[in-house]
């Protein structure tokens, strides 16, 4: 035993017992001390840093990198990343139907509440995205973008000409019947081998309200999904070496001369939009709601995000992300329906980008977008931004039918457009992350939802603070 030097009200000593002793030389670890913990924040920060540092030294320098060196350097990396894609069906499938199982353990109501609010939260985040990115565009942007030469709008190719016929072929009606098909799948299993994640987790969450409590299918459900963490704590650790090889190769084929010449203002207003939305609008959220500091928890969050920018998939990086939401002390049920919900339908940093790609569009080819058009993007944008998941090629065959749908022609530009979206994407999916951690906090204070499930007791964080 040891004592404590600090006495109490009664003039006497306090005695530590051995649990006290243990966390007080943890508290005296230096901190750079975590560095050495494999898959830290620190490492993971550290790895994203020198592989950005290393490729846009290397592109900046080098005249051509030879394709092959960059192929191989990227081995590393999409092995890393395909084990995380690999587990993240199950892991939504499981996550999913244990969640609804302790919904229905919880009060009356407690379900029908976190429903509600998970997809209020979603679904006014994208609309004030899309809103304050399309009046950033509007008025800052659009008359700073130039025109086009003649050669850059000429297609140019076969590339260009398919992208030409994707603007013919590509109607709203076509992306809402694809939206509402999605969440329904004519075929379990088809939608289990072919990756398509809303239908896993409707099915997911039907499961989970008919399986019968205790019984032999849950307890399967709760070993596969103990065995899945497993996995994933593992490839955790090694996130830092998958982070920097997703990184590295890909700035190496970075033109650094040609898209300042060719998509500066494009670049430009994609990354204000989101450093706003991350900087002011969902903090701002996040506060009148926990009364709590959100850069802090922003800061705290960089595990999930820097791993989002690596990876530019917020369903690989779903396993992280609820990770780091159990370290923020978020109760297991929200995380475990908030997040992937969230992966799946909140898509605040594609919200954004779709204004200002759009305009961009239609700026180069001398057309000046009216009050009209604008409010008609505004809404594909919403529906687009949910869409984005479940169809193939994503936010691009999207950008193709919202620059249709207001009369904008596909030409040369939208070639370069698809050159840098990998870049621009990885700050999309980013955004995205960020946006679901702060759901699952304010989610959490709206419903009352605790880790022990009672209803009415106020939450008290790792901190020891109430909130």
């Amino acid at each position: 035993m040891e004592t404590d030097p600090e006495k109490n009200a009664t003039n006497t000593t306090r005695v530590s017992s051995p649990s006290d002793v243990e966390a007080t030389r943890a508290e005296k670890k230096l901190w750079w001390h975590s560095i050495t913990v494999m898959g830290s924040t620190f490492q993971i920060i550290i790895a994203a840093v020198l592989g950005i540092a290393i490729g846009v030294a290397v592109s900046t320098t080098v005249d051509e990198v030879p394709e092959a060196c960059i192929t191989i350097l990227e081995i590393p990396g999409e092995l890393w990343l395909r084990g995380l894609k690999a587990s993240v069906l199950p892991l939504i499938a499981t996550a999913m139907i244990i969640a609804v199982q302790r919904l229905k353990e919880e009060t009356a109501g407690a379900g029908k509440k976190l429903g509600i609010y998970t997809v209020s939260y979603y679904v006014l985040t994208t609309i004030l995205a899309i809103a304050h990115s399309t009046v950033m565009t509007a008025l800052v942007w659009a008359p700073r973008m130039p025109t086009a030469s003649r050669e850059a709008l000429a297609l140019d190719g076969d590339d260009d000409e398919e992208y030409a016929d994707r603007a013919a072929n590509t109607n709203v009606a076509d992306v809402v019947v694809q939206i509402f098909e999605s969440f329904v799948p004519a075929n379990v299993v088809e939608a289990l081998s072919e990756n398509e994640l809303l239908a896993v987790l409707t099915t997911a969450v039907v499961v989970g309200f008919l399986v019968q409590p205790g019984g032999a299918v849950l307890r399967a459900v709760v070993e596969v999904e103990q065995i899945i963490m497993r996995i994933i704590t593992f490839l955790i650790k090694i996130a830092p070496l998958g982070v920097f090889f997703l990184i590295m190769p890909n700035l190496l084929k970075l033109d650094i001369a040609v898209i300042a010449e060719s998509l500066g203002w494009l670049i430009a207003g994609s990354l204000t939009g989101m450093a706003i939305h991350v900087t002011v609008v969902t903090p701002l959220i996040y506060f009148a709601f926990t009364r709590r500091n959100p850069y802090s928890f922003f800061l705290k969050c960089s595990p999930a995000w820097v791993t989002a920018w690596g990876t530019a998939s917020s369903a690989a990086t779903m396993p992280v992300t609820l990770r780091v939401a159990e370290a923020r002390g978020v109760p297991e049920t929200v995380r475990r329906f908030a997040i992937p919900l969230g992966t799946l339908v909140n898509m605040d940093g594609t919200a954004i980008y779709f204004p200002v790609v759009v305009t961009f569009l239609a700026e180069t080819q001398g057309q000046t977008l009216d009050a009209g058009q604008y409010v008609l993007i505004v809404l594909l944008s919403t529906l687009s931004s949910i869409a984005t998941t479940p169809i193939p090629s994503s936010s691009l065959v999207l950008t193709v039918m919202i620059a249709n749908s207001v009369g904008i022609e596909m030409t040369g530009m939208y070639g370069v457009v698809v050159a840098i979206d990998w870049f621009l994407d990885r700050f999309r999916t980013a955004i995205n992350v960020v946006g679901d951690l702060y759901a699952c906090k304010v989610i959490e204070k709206l419903t009352g939802i605790t880790e022990e499930g009672d209803l009415s007791s106020p939450h008290v964080d790792q901190e020891g603070r109430r909130e």
